[in-house]
């Protein structure tokens, strides 16, 4: 009987490993949502700042390439979870 759960085990961490990749860019897929609406946002926002007061666009330019940067941050921060997990 011990034998037989030994193999039932065996058998189910194989099958787990099969669905890795899977649960991986699931995963990865998933941490991408957030960081994409984000920087859909920032350059909305950037887009209407420089709409509305052309003489910042500059300023508010800059404002937009760090808070993409930020954004992104939280993207590979998921690329990277998904690799450790």
């Amino acid at each position: 009987m011990a034998i037989e759960q030994i193999v039932l085990a065996q058998e189910a961490v194989e099958a787990v490993a099969d669905y890795t990749p899977i649960g991986q860019g699931l995963a990865y897929g998933l941490a991408a949502i957030g960081p994409g609406l984000g920087i859909g946002h920032i350059v909305a926002a950037a887009i209407d700042a420089s709409a509305r007061q052309p003489e910042l666009a500059g300023e508010s330019r800059t404002t937009m390439f760090l808070g993409i940067a930020f954004t992104e941050a939280l993207a590979l921060i998921g690329f990277v979870l998904t690799f450790l997990l």
